[in-house]
């Protein structure tokens, strides 16, 4: 039980970020799920698309102060990496 008016409003504060950042996080992991499935169906046309939604979900995340900025870069490095590997191995078994 909090013994101040400052310290109810740092709990009200601090509830209302985590609900926030809760939603955030998930809507970005959400994306990189979309992302993973659609390319594991072998759908590249369709991988690019979800992989832009990906990234853009990971920036919003950035600019709301959920992630930070190398964490992100991070992950977004990892999706594109995932993405022009097997990329390359469908046109290298193409050839």
């Amino acid at each position: 039980m909090p013994n101040t008016k400052q310290a109810a409003k740092r709990i009200r504060v601090t509830a209302k970020r985590t609900a926030r950042n809760r939603a955030v996080k998930s809507t970005v992991k959400t994306a990189i799920r979309r992302f993973g499935d659609t390319l594991a169906q072998g759908d590249y046309t369709v991988a690019g698309d979800k992989l832009r939604s990906a990234v853009k979900a990971i920036d919003k995340a950035v600019s709301k102060g959920v992630l930070h900025k190398n964490a992100a870069a991070r992950k977004k490095s990892r999706l594109a990496k995932r993405f022009n590997k097997a990329l390359a191995a469908t046109e290298a078994a193409a050839e």
